[in-house]
Parts: structure tokens; C-alpha cells; sequence
């Protein structure tokens, strides 16, 4: 197996995984994703689509992400990661698609309007 490279993203952040067959190590940014990822919950979040078609330990993962915060990077990740799974087996789609791994979160900032101070709120309301 060659290294099978996708793109995720999600808000501002832009993931893309280069994968191949490994000892399961996963390194964001030439970091270890211990090190990179404060939170647990974004270990877990990075680790989904792995857990969920057992392939935990068998690719070794390298990410180079760039944009936005630790969730929308994390999220990113996962998409990619998911993608990647999907390139080195078709089989494995149906189970990633039913937990939503291959779906993009389209979600994103609304712009601020002018004359408010952000994008939904506004000024109080002065009758007199």
C-alpha cells in the first residue's frame, strides 16, 4: 500500500492526512497528537472514524492542519482521517457514513452586520 493522502475541513481549519500502513502512530504538525491536543475530547474526536472500523494501530497517520481553533481543527481531522479510511477500502463507508463521519460540517462564522456590535445582537432598544 502507497500513502494515501485526503483534505477535511471544517469552519476555518484545513487537515490534510497522509496514511499508510503503520504502528498506529498519529502525528499532527511533526507533534505527537498527545502533545498537540490538549483536551481528551479531541483525541477521541480525531480517533472516531478508527475506532469505529477497528483499525485502531494499523496506519500510521501524519496530519499537517492549518486555521481556526483546536475544535474546528480536530473535526477536520476526523473528516479526513474517515476520507483516507475510504480510499484504502470502499467496504468501510456504509459503517462511517451511518455514524456521520463522511459528511462535512458546513457549519460556519455568520458575518457581522454593520451598524450592530455582532452579527445577532444589537443595540438596546430606546423608546424615547
Amino acid at each position: 500500500m502507497d500513502v494515501i493522502n485526503t483534505i477535511g475541513r471544517r469552519k476555518a481549519s484545513v487537515a490534510r492526512v497522509y496514511m499508510s500502513e503503520g504502528k498506529g502512530t498519529i502525528t499532527v504538525n511533526n507533534r505527537p497528537l498527545e502533545k498537540y491536543f490538549a483536551s481528551p475530547e479531541s483525541w477521541y474526536y480525531v480517533n472516531l472514524p478508527l475506532q469505529t472500523c477497528n483499525m485502531e494501530g494499523k496506519y500510521d497517520i501524519k496530519v499537517n492542519v492549518d486555521g481556526g481553533g483546536t475544535t474546528g481543527q480536530a473535526d477536520a481531522i476526523k473528516l479526513a482521517i474517515a476520507r483516507a479510511l475510504v480510499k484504502a477500502d470502499a467496504d468501510l463507508k456504509p459503517a462511517l457514513k451511518a455514524k456521520g463521519l463522511m459528511t462535512r460540517d458546513s457549519r460556519s462564522v455568520e458575518r457581522k452586520k454593520p451598524g450592530q456590535p455582532k452579527a445577532r445582537k444589537k443595540t438596546q432598544f430606546s423608546k424615547r
